[in-house]
């Protein structure tokens, strides 16, 4: 088996490096706390004590740091030990500029650098689950599938473009921190109606929103242009008796949901789609419906 890089062993690269331990590799690892790696040792690990010496004579290098920062002082410490041609896979999450300036200066320096965030948990990661993107030259990605298939349940390459997938990751996230923001409404509601957690969760055994999320998204892109499919007035008479509802019990996105419902009433939106109310207020009324 090829010896494979790794550096950065929290939560993530932790479950990362023991898929590849579990999986035969001889695995080099590096971490700014050495103590870290003690465990990663005791299943066969090689400790380096930096970071060209954990790249030394591997096949492949992971990076899985905190964000950019990391991402640049680990690149330059590994460059001395990096032989030719070999992939730097970065599975940090990082600013897609620092991503597409750091793919531009490293690549004609002759550093293969590949971007490579995750959708992934500590248990995905060692379980190879999960969803990895990859962006950047398309023959990287062919060549790369069969090592990164075996680390994630399904590689997406997301195009030539190096800095896609940072854009991707962080929307991705996006999502997630809103949804978690949503779901504490959802309780907050409940709670406001002597409904516990557990009783609110049941709601979505039966209704299940996320097969909506892609039409939400193109009617928010469109900013409610088009037929409305609920009126905005009809939806913030909604948000104003959620907020009731949930009185008392500290909503988290609702308020500032509502209030962007009434910077677009304001501008005569009240007819038009729901959605509107994403355009924002420094847009003019061109759309009102009829």
């Amino acid at each position: 088996m090829p010896t494979i890089a790794l550096l950065g062993t929290g939560l993530l690269g932790t479950g990362m490096a023991e898929n590849l331990l579990a999986r035969g590799h001889q695995l080099q690892v590096w971490n700014r706390t050495a103590s870290k790696l003690a465990p990663l040792v005791q299943r066969g690990a090689v400790a380096a004590a930096d970071p060209a010496a954990a790249v030394r004579g591997a096949a492949h290098v992971h990076l899985v740091l905190a964000e950019d920062d990391a991402v640049d002082a680990t690149i330059a410490r590994l460059r001395p030990g990096l032989a030719a041609d070999v992939p730097v896979i970065d599975h940090s999450t990082n600013l897609p500029a620092r991503v597409a300036n750091r793919f531009a200066a490293l690549r004609p320096a002759g550093v293969r650098y590949v971007p490579a965030p995750v959708f992934m948990s500590p248990a995905n990661a060692r379980e190879a689950s999960g969803l990895m993107l990859l962006a950047g030259p398309a023959a990287d990605a062919e060549a790369l599938q069969p090592h990164l298939a075996t680390m994630t349940g399904k590689v997406w390459h997301v195009g030539e473009r190096p800095d896609l997938a940072a854009v991707y990751k962080l929307a991705g996230n996006s999502l997630f921190f809103a949804l978690a923001g949503a779901m504490h409404d959802v309780f907050a509601i409940g709670r406001g109606n002597g409904v516990d957690a557990a009783g609110m969760l049941r709601l979505f055994e039966v209704f299940k929103p996320g097969s909506a999320l892609p039409w939400i998204g193109q009617r928010v892109a469109a900013g409610g242009d088009g037929p409305a499919s609920f009126e905005l007035a009809m939806a913030r008479k909604d948000a104003r008796l959620m907020l009731e509802a949930a009185a008392g019990h500290g909503p988290l996105l609702l308020p500032a949901i509502a209030a962007a419902m009434d910077a677009a009433l304001a501008n005569g939106l009240g007819t038009a789609d729901f959605a509107a109310f994403a355009r924002g207020a420094t847009r003019t009324s061109r759309t009102k419906a009829p």
